[in-house]
């Protein structure tokens, strides 16, 4: 296993300064320079179960400068600039508000027009190259995503965040009415403590189908935490949930959909990362949540309405050619210990089924509370992965 280590923000200016050192004295040796980052792709990707996420290998992209080139390397100092004005000031933006602040300087100094953006997109590859090249994390660079870390629920949980400024603010989730808790930005700023033992945390794909259940009273109920992920689940909602784990060390379980999509790109990178933020994963991912459903056996068991994969639909076809590759490539797919997730890929493959979490209201189309009982039914009996 490659041993990396990410920076710290106060060893970026210096790291940066060194960088750029180097690409000028380069440069006046008449030698091209060059500028190694972290190759983050799934071809540098190593799963070890001991660790539980994804992590990367020892291959780099080395960008020389050339014709082609110089744009790439141009681009990134221009950022990197605007970025190191932010640390040393304590200012943060979004990558969207980088983008706006690029075009702006730009425009006020027609000497710069050639490194212009045509699009945000190619200002997010240029943050991105950055951090892969300084190997930290975006955050350590005061640029935040727009997100939040899932819509969270319990009468039991309360959350002691300390700001930037040194405050602290304790907030207790009880005491939010039906408002959900949504950290932000940094998880890593939270410490959390329980009012009463936490029996476990339920990660719920659908935020629509977390605040049903949270409206219907399960957290009342039960001592819980409910989260409302909403999708593939953001930097923000990652290190919520490992921030649960490492703190509470409480069973999390993950429920969706039962789809080739839904196990490879949302429940995969909330347990073990991505391979587009190799890394990051180690602050970013809950290796211990577990699999609970939608389950292949669920279907059976409870009756559950499935759609058949429709050959003519691109993007389901394209997420069974995934869910081959995956079995074939992706390292964690293809470790002894997720053998149990690798087999709902190959059922998924062989059965051409979908089915989605919200099946299981029609168990019971006469008791509100049934999604609940069944989610607790399958959590007393081990019914996860």
């Amino acid at each position: 296993m490659v041993k990396y280590a990410t920076r710290k923000q106060s060893e970026i200016p210096y790291i940066s300064k060194q960088l750029c050192d180097k690409i000028l004295t380069d440069l006046e040796k008449a030698k091209r320079p060059v500028l190694a980052a972290t190759k983050c792709s799934l071809d540098n990707s190593q799963y070890s179960p001991g660790l539980g996420f994804l992590t990367p290998g020892s291959k780099k992209v080395k960008t020389e400068l050339n014709v082609t080139s110089v744009q790439k390397m141009s681009r990134a100092i221009f950022m990197l600039e605007i970025l190191l004005r932010n640390v040393g000031t304590g200012g943060v933006n979004t990558k969207r508000e980088l983008y706006y602040i690029c075009k702006g300087l730009l425009k006020q100094n027609p000497e710069l027009k050639p490194l212009d953006f045509d699009d945000q997109s190619e200002s997010d590859s240029v943050i991105d190259f950055i951090c892969e090249i300084l190997e930290c994390y975006r955050e350590e660079l005061n640029c935040y995503a727009n997100d939040r870390g899932g819509q969270t629920y319990s009468q039991h949980l309360v959350v002691t965040e300390t700001m930037p400024n040194g405050e602290v603010a304790e907030i207790d989730l009880s005491k939010l009415g039906t408002s959900p808790f949504m950290p932000k930005n940094r998880p890593q700023n939270l410490r959390l403590s329980a009012k009463k033992k936490i029996d476990f945390c339920l990660v719920v794909e659908s935020e629509g189908t977390a605040n049903t259940i949270v409206a219907n009273g399960m957290t009342r109920r039960h001592k819980c935490i409910v989260i409302g992920a909403q999708g593939v689940p953001s930097n923000a909602v990652r290190g919520w949930v490992k921030r649960i784990q490492d703190q509470l060390e409480v069973p999390i379980f993950f429920f969706g959909d039962l789809d080739a999509y839904t196990l490879q790109n949302i429940y995969r990178t909330l347990k073990a990362g991505s391979a587009a933020s190799l890394i990051r994963n180690k602050d970013f991912s809950a290796p211990e949540v577990q699999f609970l459903g939608v389950l292949p056996e669920d279907l059976k068991k409870y009756d559950l309405f499935a759609y058949d994969v429709n050959a003519g639909d691109a993007s389901e076809m394209r997420s069974i050619k995934k869910a081959r590759d995956a079995l074939e490539n992706d390292p964690f797919f293809r470790s002894r210990r997720n053998r149990g997730l690798a087999k709902i890929l190959e059922w998924l493959i062989e059965n051409r089924k979908r089915c989605e979490q919200q099946a299981f209201f029609s168990v019971d189309g006469k008791d509100p509370q049934i999604f609940e009982k069944i989610i607790l039914e399958k959590i007393e009996r081990g019914s996860y992965v």
